[in-house]
């Protein structure tokens, strides 16, 4: 991570239902498994828009910088400093999550239980930085203190004057941000340009750097991603959680993918969840050439099967900037269960040459829930005292084989080696990924 600055991601950027999935809830994938991963919350509906961007600088503050492009103008009151444990809370209640089951007695079968897991620039006036702005063809159209940052809102008529204002004031920009620059400025688009104020943030008295969040209105549904890709040493985590009244939120631009869901594994995968879910996600986007956006929560807020964290309350969401809740006068903690909120969990790893352009979504009247899930069936460990028993155990190494295999497919993992950790045979087939020899013989 460039520690003069830092590119914000794009920066420059109720009841259940009688066939609810239940089961206990043991485990979840949340971003903190994967390395320079950014996480933004957007809130949107029709053309107003409010957007909290995490922040995971690592660094002296006085070297905070980060410029993001906005489709309109903002005032000061359209910015504000939010709490990073809203984020985290979302992060931690849409994360995909693992769940188990506990096989009955075969003689004596009863209906399970369900049961649900609570789980700047210096020397310089504003008169002599707004002139020497002008002859670069910079405008500085609004300058703010917000919280601990002290924002610049821009306009430029022409990339080259922006690079070069931009490295004047300290703003270190890497080398071919020209031509990402240019496209925005064609465009007509703003830049909202934050550092961070050191004084302000004394008195403040944090000691990390809160999120950001800018609130506005414009027809275009899209996040700013190409610039925090020109001078990146590899791919990127991206994690978007989408609000929306409506539905579903899928981007228009790029394929949106569903993440395989509802597979039963091997019983020890309790124990390597982050392992498994970050190998899994590794082979999903191999499989799709790092070409796609892929969903992995998209539910109705006021509720949760099962539950890897509690839904956010009225009050959680209102900071977020949902703008169209109702029951002002509820408790903190009520659920939105009456207001529409649904929330889409999109997760995207991204480079310049895979995703050339800025994120474009459109809000769809999908309300169908989906959530990536997956299954633990600890076997039934009692006496064989009747057929059903007897059967049972007889069947029950070929649905373990399955699961290893199924292991092995997701996840690349060797399968005699899951077979081995399972204390089960070892099988015939030669493939790693969990396939019959001749499943290959005609391809």
């Amino acid at each position: 991570m460039n520690k003069q600055l830092h590119l914000l991601l794009a920066a420059i950027f109720v009841p259940l239902a009688a066939h609810s999935f239940c089961g206990f809830y043991v485990a979840k994938a949340d971003t903190k498994l994967f390395n320079k991963a950014s996480k933004v919350v957007l809130v949107r509906d029709e053309d107003r828009t409010v957007m909290t961007m995490a922040n995971d600088y690592e660094g002296d503050a006085k070297d905070f910088a980060v410029v993001i492009p906005l489709p309109t103008f903002i005032e000061k009151g359209q910015i504000h400093v939010a709490d990073n444990a809203l984020i985290e809370h979302l992060d931690a209640y849409s994360a995909p999550r693992l769940v188990e089951y506990f096989d009955e007695d075969p003689c004596n079968p009863r209906i399970s239980e369900l049961r649900l897991s609570a789980s700047a620039f210096a020397g310089r006036d504003a008169k002599t930085k707004a002139e020497h702005a002008a002859a670069l063809g910079v405008k500085i159209e609004a300058e703010y203190t917000v919280g601990e940052y002290d924002i610049l809102i821009l306009s430029a008529e022409q990339s080259g004057g922006l690079e070069t204002w931009l490295k004047e004031s300290g703003y270190r920009i890497p080398d071919g941000a020209g031509p990402v620059l240019e496209s925005y400025t064609k465009q007509k688009m703003r830049f909202f340009v934050a550092k961070v104020n050191l004084e302000e943030k004394a008195k403040a008295g944090f000691h990390y750097l809160r999120p950001l969040q800018v609130a506005y209105e414009s027809r275009k549904f899209m996040l700013p991603i190409r610039l925090g890709t020109v001078n990146a040493d590899g791919p990127q985590e991206l994690f978007v959680f989408a609000l929306t009244r409506k539905g579903r939120v899928e981007t228009t631009n790029y394929r949106t993918v569903k993440l395989p869901t509802g597979m039963d594994l091997p019983v020890f995968v309790k124990k390597d969840f982050a392992d498994f879910y970050k190998a899994m996600f590794d082979q999903q986007v191999k499989k799709e050439d790092m070409h796609c956006v892929f969903t992995e929560y998209a539910w109705d807020m006021g509720w949760c099967d099962p539950c890897a964290a509690e839904p956010l309350s009225n009050a959680e969401l209102k900071k977020l900037g949902v703008f169209w809740l109702e029951g002002e006068g509820r408790s903190d903690r009520a659920r939105p269960q009456n207001n529409n909120v649904f929330i889409t969990r999109l997760h995207l790893r991204y480079d310049r040459k895979h995703f050339p352009e800025d994120l474009v979504f459109q809000e769809t009247g999908d309300r169908e829930n989906f959530q990536g899930r997956y299954v633990l069936r600890h076997p039934w460990q009692g006496e064989p005292k009747c057929d059903a028993a007897r059967k049972y155990l007889e069947d029950l190494p070929e649905r373990q084989d399955k699961e290893a295999q199924t292991l092995a497919r997701l996840t690349g993992w060797d399968i005699e080696k899951i077979r081995a950790r399972m204390k089960l045979p070892a099988g015939k087939e030669k493939s790693g990924d969990g396939t019959k020899w001749w499943d290959k013989l005609w391809k």
